[in-house]
């Protein structure tokens, strides 16, 4: 099972890119050395240059599959949204309690990554990190209503119909599904993030298991009462 799981793909929007990196091995390796050198520098400080040196090629390389590192970090982004959604309907199918299936649904989404070895050139734990620290950097630009329009999220808008559906599906009177998903979503993102940096602004433990999981199955269940 888990070889045939290994050659899994994830579908990304066709505009994101020139080539796709998952049809190759130098693809491949451009989007694992991308997540080690994003991690270690930052996304400001990362360029096409560094990434060619690590990876034993040359820029041009790189430029065949990104027209530059912002559509890099958009795919790497639609990727991650992709990979959610992934382990939201895997954890979901076939249950029919709708309390467990919202309760899979939200651990799914919020849960401390793990390596997954379905897709073996992409380091989920490290990408995590990334997603934390500069996701909001591809939605914070000028061209984001373009980008939009060209579907370049369409991923990511998929993922918050899933968990809207869910909820509606445990309490179908709720006022605001879309809105709580994406409350989940990214408000997973910021918690960690300000656990990363401003742990006074946070009420998590060290020795926590899981809080933030914790955190958004008792605010969901709370607000869906």
């Amino acid at each position: 099972m888990s070889t045939i799981l290994s050659s899994l793909t994830l579908t990304i929007p066709e505009k994101i890119y020139i080539k796709d990196p998952q049809s190759s091995k130098l693809g491949r390796r451009i989007l694992e050395y991308s997540i080690q050198l994003i991690r270690q520098e930052g996304l400001e400080k990362f360029t096409f240059k560094k990434l060619a040196k690590k990876i034993n090629s040359n820029e041009s390389s790189v430029y065949r599959y990104f027209e530059n590192k912002h559509m890099l970090m958009l795919y790497l982004i639609s990727w991650y949204w992709g990979w959610l959604e992934y382990k939201l309907v895997f954890r979901t199918n076939n249950i029919e309690d709708k309390e467990d299936v919202l309760k899979r649904a939200i651990i799914a989404i919020t849960e401390t990554p793990r390596r997954d070895e379905t897709f073996g050139f992409i380091n989920e734990e490290e990408l995590h990190y990334i997603i934390v620290q500069e996701y909001s950097k591809a939605f914070h630009t000028k061209d984001v209503d373009e980008e939009n329009e060209n579907g370049y999220f369409i991923i990511y808008r998929r993922l918050v119909e899933r968990l809207s559906k869910i909820i509606l599906n445990y309490n179908p009177s709720y006022c605001y599904p879309l809105t709580l998903s994406n409350t989940v979503i990214q408000g997973a993102l910021k918690q960690n993030f300000l656990h990363q940096h401003f742990k006074h602004l946070s009420d998590f433990k060290e020795t926590d298991e899981e809080p933030i999981t914790k955190f958004f199955q008792n605010l969901i269940f709370n607000s869906l009462k």
